[in-house]
């Protein structure tokens, strides 16, 4: 049996599919230049058709925000300067073009893997997907393509490119298991919005499994058992069955309330990057959203921040598809690892502590202005939650309300309809912000907490660095200790504190969230009624005495046990 971790969750009985990549031998001769040029115009073009078709394939099962990848290949497959460069080289050394595009383009994936930005360090695998299908393209070779996968498989590889994941279909593709990644890996992300197990960071898979081993994908507890016994496949396969039922059992609790067995009532709330993605929410019973990242917006434009007719149309639409249910939007939040093609930011040693999110907005108003004025307009088609993210002070928070103040006063002057109960907030996902909750609290009308980078900040440990990912804690007592500062703040005077990161999805945290009396719960939609029967099988009271030993206790391992052991009565 080896171990990795359940990146998403079920059970899966079926044979590998051991995806391996072909190998390119490239060699090095003279050549014409004319016919090799020719030959690279091919390899692009044939290039830029493959991303299309994976993209085409994608979108039937990928939400929006997801296929944004592929346009990011597109971009560089369509990039004159990437072509520019070994066509010109092709004429100086008259080279083969298989020799000179590979020189080419591992010079480009150098570049971009040692650079101190670590947006741009991370497109360093963009690079090489892009560049190893135009390999392939030039020389002849065949790419696998998991399209076309035509009996149950678990699919097991090194890691999954954009380009596999795209590709996967569904009906054959029972899951996966690679030797590297984390739960906030690209290929994890990819495998919940397709609800289909996965197992990451498993080490030695790929030495171990054989193509057509039978393999069990154990993706609740991480485990993968390669040639399981008759008396093991009978086992799991009940189980998957057990864990089939349950998820339609669920369907049940859609449209219960989320209500502890001693009558303490929560929210659970959807998080979603578009418009598409509400559907979702009200299919697995979400009592509204809790999270709409309009980053998406901005990303998705290809030549200039949207304006306002735009958004204010994406926002109606979410907030009219929401009926009575809150919607809380959250302002752009660009920078760090999230960049835009039509924008260039300053180079900055660290741009995950740099200009991004509301201090962005704050020096862009003109940007921020459009963006709350097409919000405060869309607020008049329901009940609407505006969230600042990466507040870091009190004053912050002023200087981004007293923007929200002169575009709303100047909406009501023009005679334009804007909501009487919009509600304006921050996300608590700095320190310093947890710490000061008791006074943000004053200021605030609500509280939504962002794992996420609260506890990348808190443990000072980029959460996409796979050597460091083991101080991801999210029931560390450090972490909890933060939260409950958060709900404290914010109960204080009197305000709501919701959650929006991964943690508010995740089965082990939500006993403890609720004991520190955290009253909203937005995660991913697929989560929401595997929370809600968790919430509804607990004693509020009891959860609260659990948390608070929690609170005191030393490490992540002792709260774990600690969190078993009081669900398992």
């Amino acid at each position: 049996m080896l171990k990795g971790i359940a990146a998403s969750q079920g059970i899966a009985v079926a044979k590998v599919y051991k995806l391996e990549q072909p190998v390119l031998d490239i060699r090095t001769f003279a050549a014409d230049p004319a016919d090799e040029i020719a030959k690279v115009g091919a390899a692009f073009e044939k290039t830029i058709a493959d991303i299309e078709k994976i993209k085409e394939v994608a979108s039937r099962s990928l939400k929006e925000e997801e296929l944004a990848i592929f346009d990011a290949h597109l971009m560089m497959a369509n990039d004159p300067e990437f072509r520019g460069q070994i066509e010109e080289e092709i004429k100086a050394v008259k080279e083969n073009a298989e020799s000179v595009a590979q020189r080419v383009a591992n010079n480009m994936v150098a570049m971009f893997e040692s650079m101190d930005n670590d947006y741009f360090r991370e497109r360093a695998a963009d690079v090489k997907d892009v560049a190893f299908r135009l390999m392939c393209n030039l020389t002849g070779k065949e790419i696998p393509n998991l399209a076309t996968l035509d009996k149950p498989v678990i699919v097991v590889a090194k890691d999954l490119t954009p380009s596999d994941t795209g590709s996967l279909n569904k009906e054959f593709a029972k899951g996966f298991a690679t030797e590297i990644g984390g739960r906030t890996s690209h290929s994890a992300i990819m495998a919940r919005s397709l609800e289909i197990p996965a197992v990451v960071g498993v080490k030695g898979i790929l030495e171990e499994a054989k193509d057509g081993d039978m393999v069990i994908l154990d993706a609740i507890n991480g485990e993968v058992i390669l040639n399981p016994s008759d008396e093991q496949i009978a086992e799991y396969e009940k189980k998957a069955a057990e864990f089939q039922a349950e998820k339609e059992a669920l369907k049940a609790l859609k449209d219960q309330p989320s209500v502890s067995t001693d009558g303490h009532k929560v929210e659970l709330v959807g998080n979603i990057g578009s418009p598409a993605d509400v559907e979702a929410v009200l299919a697995n019973g979400g009592e509204g959203v809790g999270l709409f990242r309009s980053e998406f917006l901005y990303m998705k434009s290809e030549d200039d921040f949207p304006d306002e007719e735009t958004q204010f149309e994406a926002y109606k639409t979410v907030l009219e598809s929401m009926g009575d249910h809150k919607v809380v939007i959250r302002t752009l939040d660009i920078g760090g690892d999230k960049k835009l093609k039509y924008y260039q930011f300053d180079e900055e040693m660290n741009p995950f502590l740099g200009v991004r999110a509301i201090r962005f907005c704050l020096i862009r108003k003109d940007v921020f202005r459009t963006q709350l004025r097409a919000l405060l307009r869309a607020s008049a088609y329901g009940h609407l939650g505006i969230m600042f993210p990466m507040i870091a002070t009190v004053a912050e928070f002023r200087a981004a309300k007293a923007v929200y103040d002169e575009e709303r006063a100047k909406l009501i002057a023009e005679g334009v309809k804007v909501g009487d109960d919009v509600e304006v907030g921050i996300m608590i996902e700095i320190p310093a912000a947890a710490v000061l909750a008791d006074r943000l609290g004053r200021e605030v009308d609500f509280f939504s907490i962002g794992t996420n980078d609260l506890i990348q900040y808190s443990m000072a440990a980029d959460r996409m660095s796979e050597p460091v990912s083991y101080l991801y804690q999210p029931l560390n007592p450090s972490i909890l200790r933060l939260i409950k500062m958060a709900i404290d703040g914010a109960h204080k005077s009197g305000k709501w504190c919701g959650m929006c990161g991964e943690m508010a999805g995740d089965e082990l945290a939500a006993p403890v969230l609720l004991g520190l009396g955290l009253d909203e719960f937005s995660m991913s939609a697929t989560s929401i009624l595997r929370a809600r029967k968790m919430i509804n099988s607990l004693s509020y009271a009891e959860m609260k005495e659990m948390a608070e030993k929690a609170l005191d206790m030393d490490t992540i391992e002792e709260v774990t046990e600690l969190v078993k052991a009081s669900i398992a009565k």
